[in-house]
């Protein structure tokens, strides 16, 4: 190949990459459109097929790692407010998943030269269902949540949960890149060089029949399936947005934040709530720790007046606290008093603690690195980069007080399906979530993280209600539509009447089943695929 064949071919990969990488960011809440151009996620694949049906082995890899880094950090910019490190974390992360899942694409357009995009689409479901999986999963970025504000298209969601919205979304990407494929001229053609004749439309029908019937389907039950619950039984939650990022500063500023909240919550009783719900760590203090050892008078002060502020309340609040405990077995260091802390709801009746719930599942890196021993010089890093790690709840906590029952997923839980399912299965009939994304300072960071929280009230026909520290603040109904929502970075409450909702949904009942399925098919796919290359390099003998 000549040098400046060579060189056009590196600039149009380069390019497909490029528009890749903005058409996924630009599919979600972006700073662009608010709500994400969720029509752009249906052809957002369609470069990287293409790509990757352009390049070599070692190339697929090479490329796959680069658009991992370019789109997460296009899509999750928001993440270096936290911490520069965060988002160079998160992106490497997606480097080396990117560059894995392309060579199996590769692999997959290699096996199957007329049909491989079916294997290709199948693949690309397992490696979403996948990196949601274990101590590194994350969710953001998943497909199907960028459809988060079409009601017909994610009504689906309460039979295969999120991932039946992706399967839908995605299949147009990888079916429109097999028909644009370029077609590479014979080695002997070409004398050796790496030519492609020009593309071509070359539309595989059946495959498109079968999707199109699968999404009108889709759609039927979308506009069929949704429910008008105003003759259910409501119940108000009043929802406090102090609009602080409660970790910063003192307990001076820890003062100043209580007297916030409090101010709002005396705006929200007038409307008799049956339930006030602070955000995620909204009150800083640990309220049982210094209740019980009082080693800091100014924190024990606040810790008091919080009590009495409460004792004086005859409705039920829940508050986003550290919940510190003496726990030798769990924290043998003398030096720290044994302290553990859990990052917690806690139910408070007239000043008395009631019961709380304790993060299940942790953010990686930010609240939770198993690994001290193993990385001793990264677990440092992450110390003096004032990351606040937690101890990891057990219990899948229900609440029930004045007839209803719920459960508080906290912040980054929301994110995941398999948690909601379990508190409905535990009898939760209503979804109260505590957030703070306050510290990402963006818009397009908490209405990514709402994009989430709206398929867990379809998935489980549960109403949630979001109680952010800077947004979003909202109600959910079972439908997936948001009731009312706070003005965001604002100093406010809401106060909302959510349907109470009872009954499974076959997504509660039997979870997720369809990443399953893909990934059983895609192994019998590749099986079959080694299997028929092998018998074509056999060669045959007759008499």
């Amino acid at each position: 190949m000549n040098i400046h064949a060579g060189k056009g071919l590196f600039l149009t990969n380069l390019a497909a990459l490029a528009l890749g990488a903005v058409l996924f960011a630009g599919a979600f809440p972006n700073p662009v459109f608010e709500n994400g151009a969720p029509f752009l996620a249906w052809i957002a694949y369609v470069p990287v097929f293409w790509l990757i049906s352009r390049t070599t082995v070692a190339g697929s890899v090479l490329w796959g790692a680069a658009y991992g880094y370019a789109s997460y950090g296009l899509f999750n910019y928001w993440l270096s407010a936290f911490h520069p490190l965060a988002g160079v974390i998160v992106n490497v992360i997606y480097l080396v998943y990117l560059a894995i899942l392309f060579l199996l694409l590769k692999a997959a357009a290699t096996l199957f030269p007329k049909r491989g995009y079916i294997l290709q689409w199948l693949l690309w479901l397992c490696f979403e269902y996948l990196r949601t999986q274990g101590f590194l999963g994350y969710a953001y970025g998943i497909t199907g949540y960028s459809q988060w504000r079409l009601l017909p298209v994610i009504q689906i969601a309460d039979i295969f949960g999120v991932w039946g919205v992706s399967a839908i979304v995605v299949f147009p990407s990888a079916w429109l890149a097999s028909a644009l494929t370029s077609k590479p001229v014979a080695p002997q053609a070409a004398k050796g060089a790496v030519l492609y004749k020009k593309a071509r439309f070359e539309p595989d029908i059946i495959p498109l029949c079968v999707w199109a019937l699968c999404l009108t389907a889709a759609l039927v039950y979308g506009f069929v399936a949704r429910k008008d619950y105003a003759a259910e039984k409501t119940v108000r939650i009043a929802l406090i947005q102090h609009n602080t990022d409660p970790w910063l500063g003192g307990v001076v500023e820890y003062r100043r934040n209580f007297e916030k909240l409090t101010r709002l919550s005396d705006e929200a009783l007038r409307e008799k709530p049956d339930l006030v719900v602070w955000s995620e760590t909204a009150f800083v203090p640990r309220i049982f720790w210094h209740q019980t050892y009082r080693d800091d008078e100014a924190s024990w002060l606040l810790v008091k007046d919080l009590l009495d502020y409460l004792a004086r309340q005859t409705i039920p609040f829940v508050i986003g606290n550290d919940d510190g405990r003496r726990e030798p077995d769990k924290n043998p260091n003398v030096d720290e008093k044994y302290r553990v802390d859990y990052n917690a709801a806690i139910l408070f009746e007239k000043g008395a603690i009631v019961r709380q719930y304790r993060k299940n599942h942790l953010v990686p890196f930010t609240e939770n690195f198993p690994y001290k021993k193993q990385l001793p010089f990264f677990y440092t890093l992450l110390k003096e980069a004032d990351t606040h790690f937690w101890e990891k709840g057990s219990e899948l906590t229900v609440f029930d007080i004045n007839g209803f029952t719920f459960s508080t997923p906290i912040c980054f839980e929301d994110t995941f399906g398999y948690l909601s399912r379990s508190f409905v299965q535990n009898g939760a009939e209503l979804i109260v979530n505590l957030t703070n994304d306050a510290w990402s300072k963006s818009l397009s960071a908490q209405m990514q993280h709402l994009g989430m929280a709206v398929f867990r009230a379809v998935e489980t026909r549960r109403s949630m209600a979001r109680a952010a520290a800077s947004g979003q603040t909202c109600a959910i109904d079972p439908n997936g539509a948001i009731l009312a929502m706070a003005e965001p970075f604002t100093e406010t409450q809401l106060t909302v009447a959510v349907p109470v909702m009872r009954g499974v949904s076959l997504y509660v009942r039997y979870g997720d089943v369809l990443p399953f399925v893909c990934m059983a098919a895609a192994i019998v796919f590749i099986i079959l695929g080694l299997i028929m290359k092998k018998a074509k390099k056999t060669p045959s003998y007759h008499r």
